[in-house]
């Protein structure tokens, strides 16, 4: 997972609690922004998962899908 968007997170968690101990924690703005956390901590699940999934040879076959040793045959 990028450190670039652990580092987003961090700054909106932190801009997320200044907001609740703004407005309350009960208010539209203190909501927006932990839903903003929440978006930005699912797309860095999304990341890891779509990145992690694949081992070296899946990542050779998805680039040279007509590499003898990436075919694949139905009997």
């Amino acid at each position: 997972m990028s450190d670039n968007i652990q580092t987003r997170i961090q700054s909106e968690i932190e801009s997320a609690r200044a907001a609740c101990d703004t407005a309350g924690s009960t208010s539209q703005e203190c909501a927006a922004a932990w839903d903003a956390v929440e978006e930005l901590q699912a797309e860095a699940s999304h990341q890891q998962a779509n990145g992690s999934d694949k081992n070296s040879f899946e990542t050779y076959c998805d680039n040279n899908p007509d590499a003898d040793e990436c075919r694949v045959y139905d009997n």
